[in-house]
């Protein structure tokens, strides 16, 4: 991993309700104000939001940054009953880092799946909301972009090591991602891979990518817009990848006229999901939190 992959935050381990312990990260712990809270992905973590933490956390305004681990992702502790791989648990275990960290309120940036967790927090614990940012996700999920990542999941390739790793993840989404460079290649290998006990691995549990090929994708999916509603009162930002498959511009669009106040941009050259601290991205986001800074 490259030098400065582990400055910046303090690793922190918290006990969710059910026992097991999920892996924090957090960039500028002494920080006043409201932090912001980072969700990753289905097989994603915390880890995929260290330049944009470190940015967040390190600005001429900053903020406290917690990245969370899932349950089953990254150095949180996989669960042995797999059933529960679930968004509602999922959001359960969201309520018990704020709980543990003593966080009332907080700006929350959801990627994908996380974006997803953020729909079911909207309805049950809005209060805790500060603000949102959906990293493309919406309430309207594409069928032609699930596919891809199922096809994407039941054909992972172990690397040799982290340079192959980051050739491997260029051949499969490179053509989605036209403006990534050689290094964000790489730090996405360094986000995604491990290396446990001498091989690079995926860094999640098996069984998520198991039930997500299994999900039959030919039933209907769904219908997030009852959850979206509850955003209404929530300064929201929707940030769409240009060549996104998973979340189409009609639904994006859909999105601002519910919520004429929606921030939305669209990543260039960016797929699903995009990278936010490449192309303005963090400085929109900067922007966007900026009133909760005071």
């Amino acid at each position: 991993m490259s030098a400065d992959y582990h400055q910046g935050f303090n690793d922190r381990s918290i006990e969710t309700s059910d026992g097991l312990a999920l892996h924090v990260r957090i960039y500028g712990e002494h920080l006043p104000g409201q932090p912001v809270v980072c969700l990753p992905g289905l097989t994603r973590n915390s880890r995929d939001f260290h330049q944009l933490a470190l940015i967040l956390s390190q600005s001429a305004n900053p903020s406290k940054v917690v990245t969370i681990d899932s349950r089953g992702r990254g150095l949180s502790d996989r669960d042995p009953d797999k059933s529960r791989y679930t968004l509602a648990v999922e959001a359960l275990d969201v309520i018990a880092v704020l709980d543990a960290l003593a966080i009332d309120r907080a700006a929350f940036i959801g990627t994908s799946r996380g974006g997803l967790i953020l729909h079911l927090l909207a309805v049950s614990h809005p209060e805790r909301l500060a603000a949102v940012v959906l990293n493309d996700i919406g309430p309207v999920i594409e069928v032609g972009g699930l596919k891809q990542i199922q096809a994407y999941l039941g054909r992972e390739r172990q690397p040799k090591d982290f340079d192959e790793a980051a050739l491997l993840l260029k051949q499969v989404h490179g053509p989605g991602f036209p403006a990534l460079a050689a290094q964000d290649w790489r730090d996405m290998a360094d986000a995604i891979y491990r290396e446990i006990d001498g091989k690079i691995v995926a860094d999640f549990d098996s069984a998520i990518a198991e039930q997500f090929r299994a999900a039959d994708l030919e039933q209907p999916l769904p219908d997030l817009w009852a959850s979206f509603e509850a955003f209404a009162g929530v300064p929201l930002m929707a940030i769409r990848g240009e060549t996104s498959r998973l979340l189409s511009a009609e639904t994006l669009a859909e999105m601002g006229g519910r919520h004429p106040a929606l921030a939305s941009m669209t990543a260039t050259g960016q797929g699903h999901a995009p990278v936010l601290h490449l192309d303005g991205i963090a400085e929109r986001i900067l922007e966007f939190i900026a009133p909760l800074r005071g």
